[in-house]
């Protein structure tokens, strides 16, 4: 097995773990800020989008420093960083007794935020041109499956050990991803620049990357307008008993349709372009938020949650591919962190943006809002036709 494919492997398993960690706490974290105190539920979904959000106010700060980090010192470095921090600080949030300590909590894991991204860049690093969309796309599907799985583990552990329980649960899990990276996952790290070459890593050598940098944002303000208080929508359809189980099911269905979607649209993209398989998977997610907002049971929402991640799977890894394509080598990490911070911004303003429309003008007003935002995104990326060829773009 070739260098690049090993890497892909190991680090899938090391995504999965992160993600099915991160992801254990998302359907009951409205539930978490009642148990902490708070019950109207304008003040539950206020609270859920700034809790949700603290972790990428820091996060959109720190991920370009620790990119320029990690093309001097080595990515790996980073990894083991961004696992062992946010494990010890996860596992803090159950202790808490009061939602502003939890807030402050995911305000602190933001610092050591980047994982994903991180791995991203590594191997997108060592991965050659022609295999980019398969390789980035593959290696998405092991975030995906900890997504997929995350959610499901995380309402039965909730229901079975309770909520503070699952945060220690999750700390254990973000380490024993690190624990992976370190004895299994190998760097050769060059200095390929000296300090007067990074003095001239200018915003003018990152600019054929801005495109992709504010598609990354507004596509995450689409995906996350709505993730932190549909656990609460599907509550107003659902009556059954089992809701923190059924909460998990609704946010983690779309990662069952990811695991199709990301690979398939990987493979696509390294064909036809990244551009067009962007544009094409904006437009069909925008439609499938119509049934999820005309949705008065749960067979109707799981339909649109599901419809909806065959195509979301295809984004990111897609922007992944651009930003590997048109970013100086020896610079690539802080690329990547660049685009991570874009993301992060992006799952900063979505989440607000969702609970403020919520909290005014109800939950069912955020579909038609995302679909706006989707709608918008993929109007930019048409009129945008050259990373089409990102590969033919030199940057001096």
């Amino acid at each position: 097995m070739t260098n690049w494919k090993r890497t892909m492997w190991i680090l899938w398993v090391a995504n999965f773990s992160i993600t099915a960690g991160m992801s254990l706490v998302i359907p009951f974290l409205p539930f978490y800020i009642q148990s902490l105190g708070v019950h109207s539920l304008p003040a539950v979904e206020q609270w859920s989008g700034w809790i949700f959000s603290a972790q990428f106010v820091m996060s959109v700060v720190f991920q370009p420093i620790w990119g320029a980090f990690a093309d001097r010192h080595g990515r790996k470095i980073m990894l083991l960083r961004a696992g062992f921090g946010m494990g010890i600080v996860t596992g803090l949030m159950g202790l808490v007794n009061a939602p502003w300590q939890l807030l402050l909590l995911r305000l602190l894991n933001g610092v050591f935020s980047g994982f994903i991204s991180m791995s991203v860049s590594l191997q997108a690093s060592i991965t050659p041109d022609e295999h980019s969309g398969r390789a980035l796309g593959t290696l998405s599907t092991g975030a995906i499956a900890g997504n997929l799985i995350g959610p499901l583990l995380g309402g039965a552990l909730a229901e079975t050990f309770g909520y503070k329980g699952v945060f220690y649960l999750t700390g254990l899990l973000l380490c024993l991803a690190s624990v992976i990276v370190l004895f299994f996952v190998h760097e050769n790290h060059t200095r390929a620049t000296t300090k007067k070459k990074r003095e001239k890593t200018t915003l003018r050598e990152l600019r054929p990357l801005l495109p992709v940098f504010f598609a990354s944002t507004f596509i995450q303000v689409g995906m996350m307008s709505i993730e932190p208080i549909v656990s609460i929508f599907a509550k107003t359809i659902y009556t059954g008993s089992h809701i923190a189980l059924i909460a998990g099911l609704v946010v983690s269905i779309t990662g069952i349709a990811n695991l199709f979607g990301a690979p398939t649209l990987g493979r696509l993209g390294d064909r036809i372009g990244q551009r067009k398989i962007l544009i094409l998977a904006l437009l069909m997610a925008m439609l499938t938020y119509i049934p999820q907002a005309l949705a008065h049971n749960l067979t109707v929402l799981l339909i649109g949650r599901f419809l909806l991640g065959l195509f979301i799977g295809g984004m990111i890894p897609s922007l992944n591919v651009l930003v590997k394509k048109l970013a100086p080598a020896r610079i690539m990490a802080t690329a990547y962190g660049f685009n991570s911070s874009s993301l992060f911004l992006g799952n900063l303003i979505g989440p607000l943006l969702g609970s403020s429309v919520a909290a005014a003008f109800g939950i069912r007003w955020v579909f038609y809002v995302t679909m706006v935002v989707l709608f918008f995104n993929a109007i930019i990326l048409f009129f945008n036709k050259k990373l089409d060829s990102p590969q033919t773009v030199h940057i001096n």
